[in-house]
């Protein structure tokens, strides 16, 4: 089993800054892609920012220049900093994982249960 815990999330006044979090842990063989999600009520959960494993990045457009992923493959850690929050950017917040662990022939992808980033008008 494999198991993704984030941290870091809180409430932030508009143009602040929070760092998230995620590690990810069990039995893990190796991590391919790496990313951050968020999700509002009533509304489809939506891609943040992602990272390979060669460290190669994809963003939103809304987050385009003022997030940041980054990744420590030794660690199998992942995180996101956020600068210049906007109350738009207030969702939960999910890391995803493409993992594959020791007994699986393909990858699988993986998910932590949230963390909530509330931005403050």
């Amino acid at each position: 089993q494999v198991q993704l815990v984030e941290s870091g999330g809180g409430l932030v006044q508009a143009g602040g800054s929070l760092r998230l979090s995620c590690a990810a842990s069990g039995s893990i063989f190796s991590i391919n892609a790496m990313g951050w999600y968020r999700q509002t009520p009533g509304k489809q959960r939506e891609l943040v920012a992602t990272i390979t494993n060669g460290g190669a990045t994809n963003y939103a457009e809304s987050v385009k220049g003022r997030f940041t992923i980054s990744r420590d493959n030794a660690k199998n850690t992942v995180s996101l900093q956020m600068n210049s929050l906007k109350p738009e950017d207030t969702a939960v917040y999910y890391c995803n994982a493409e993992v594959r662990t020791a007994v699986a022939v393909f990858p699988m992808a993986y998910w932590g249960k949230g963390t909530l980033v509330t931005v403050s008008a």
